[in-house]
């Protein structure tokens, strides 16, 4: 898969899963096996999951040889260290930016990275500004996450908001193997 301009040269587009609807990081995962397929070489950096995490997704990467990081420590919705989490947001956004910017790869997920501009763990307009100025211009950036700012919306080239309509959690089943995880 490929985005071509008028003259037929590939053009990287960022892309941005969001919204409070289930599916976010599976939309840009089947994105990232459709442009592997293709031959196009993949990374995947998860701003939230732990490092020490085995979920299907890492554990289908790792048969495939995809380049995968985890950065984060987990889903800590009471943030009882939010510095932590916060030095890790910048360690994974450095990451992030040597990844792109290294010409190595064609496609760059970064999966769950909404929450740490959310949160002010990195500033928003800094962050856009930096992928205008930085992203090459073959390299498609996927951004995953809810509460995807304004001045990220605007910048991207494609924004899919997933609605959930309805969701088994609602009615009390948790979390399936090979469905949430």
């Amino acid at each position: 898969m490929s985005s071509t301009n008028p003259r037929g040269t590939r053009r990287g587009l960022v892309l941005v899963f969001t919204g409070e609807g289930k599916g976010k990081t599976t939309a840009a995962l089947g994105l990232l096996l459709r442009a592997w397929g293709r031959g196009m070489r993949v990374v995947v950096i998860q701003f939230l999951k732990a490092e020490t995490g085995r979920w299907g997704e890492v554990r289908a990467a790792q048969r495939l040889g995809w380049e995968w990081h985890k950065t984060g420590r987990g889903f800590t919705w009471q943030h009882t260290r939010p510095e932590d989490d916060a030095a890790r947001a910048r360690a994974g956004w450095e990451l992030a930016q040597t990844k792109i910017a290294s010409g190595q790869y064609d496609l760059v997920l970064l999966d769950e990275f909404t929450y740490p501009l959310h949160y002010g763990w990195l500033e928003p307009r800094a962050v856009v500004q930096w992928l205008a100025a930085h992203k090459p211009p073959s390299v498609h950036v996927v951004i995953t996450g809810r509460h995807a700012p304004p001045v990220l919306l605007e910048f991207a080239d494609l924004v899919t908001h997933m609605r959930k309509v309805k969701h088994p959690f609602d009615a009390g089943i948790k979390a399936q193997p090979g469905i949430e995880f």
